[in-house]
């Protein structure tokens, strides 16, 4: 979950007065129950508080449960997940799905370990699993696009190692098989008694789903929509579209959810997923703005030089490694987005 500062807008106010309470205290939220046979509970990850996941638990008309997004594990051990079943009276055994919304460990790194320990099956867009298969190749491809960047000379070797041939775009920690269900935009989720569909979303990563409730009046959005910050884009790997294109793309597909609560997958529950995302649209539309007016202040720049015009959150002579390599590819997707990728040079 790479995250720039969120817009002016006021965030939306929370519905869960406890997660928000947490986020503001840098604690873990207690397991509440969101709708009969729902839960939610955090797992912590990076061993910080608040740098959270908020996991869902559905509860089939069979007894057996669903987990939509674990969540992190360091070690395999899924203590805050046994922790969090175990607070609402059941047990990891009776885990037969994990339905996962994108690739990034602080989503489906215990995903592997849940399947060790029950057998249950794993469930992910296939572009998701795509990705992680080929990250390794596709990384090293982009040291080749990094060079032409105009990145300064003592800022080069850390953007090579966290965005090029050094980089893992599951955070390293991910096992294969990856999944062993590849969900698509419109597929029901294998859940006994529910009906939960399967909508793509990508941007934030190329094969990124939210789930939608509309019986239970829930949509779960992993980290295309959160509530206070917004999620980096292009953040799963090469892809043949500008996730920047994607991402605004996919906000729109929010708009028939207006009145769903939203369980995001980091910080805490609300409301009006459409004004939301509508803001996050605005934001995009505002940075493309300056890209553009970088490109007719600058005779033939570079894509560092451009970036440097734009106003990121402390500047990007601030920036360093992922960072600046996310500012510089996002720079490179509004330039693209506006039909002016040529006018920035290449060396």
């Amino acid at each position: 979950m790479t995250t720039v500062p969120p817009p002016a807008t006021p965030a939306p106010e929370p519905i869960s007065p406890v997660q928000a309470a947490a986020l503001r205290d840098g604690v873990l939220p207690p397991v509440e129950q969101v709708r009969p046979g729902i839960w939610t509970f955090a797992v912590p990850f990076r061993s910080g508080v608040p740098d959270a996941t908020l996991v869902y638990v559905v509860a089939g008309s069979d007894g057996s449960l669903a987990v939509i997004d674990p969540g992190w594990t360091a070690d395999g051990g899924l203590r805050e997940l046994r922790d969090g079943l175990g607070a609402i009276g059941r047990s990891l055994d009776e885990v037969s799905l994990v339905a996962v919304t994108h690739l990034h460990a602080d989503h489906l790194g215990a995903a592997a370990a849940i399947r060790r320990a029950t057998g249950a099956r794993v469930a992910m867009h296939g572009l998701e699993v795509a990705a992680l298969e080929h990250e390794r190749a596709d990384a090293e491809r982009t040291d080749s696009d990094i060079a032409t960047w105009g990145v300064p000379e003592h800022l080069l070797a850390g953007v090579v190692e966290a965005w090029g041939s050094g980089r893992r775009v599951g955070m390293g920690r991910i096992e294969a098989p990856y999944a062993d269900l590849l969900l698509a935009d419109g597929d029901l989720l294998p859940i006994p008694g529910r009906t939960i569909r399967t909508l793509w979303t990508p941007g934030h990563t190329t094969g990124h789903v939210c789930f939608v409730d509309e019986a239970d009046g829930l949509l779960f959005t992993g980290d295309h929509v959160l509530p206070r910050i917004n999620s980096g884009i292009g953040l799963g790997g090469r892809s043949d579209t500008n996730p920047l294109r994607d991402h605004l793309a996919s906000l729109a597909r929010l708009e028939p959810y207006a009145d769903l609560e939203v369980c995001p997958g980091h910080e805490y529950r609300f409301r009006d997923v459409v004004s939301r995302a509508r803001t996050l649209a605005r934001h995009r539309e505002e940075r493309s703005r300056h890209v553009a007016a970088a490109l007719d202040a600058l005779d033939h720049p570079t894509l560092f030089d451009v970036a440097s015009r734009v106003p990121f959150s402390g500047g990007i002579e601030s920036m360093t490694g992922f960072l600046l390599a996310s500012a510089l590819t996002q720079t490179a997707f509004h330039a693209d987005l506006l039909g002016r990728a040529d006018e920035v040079r290449r060396v």
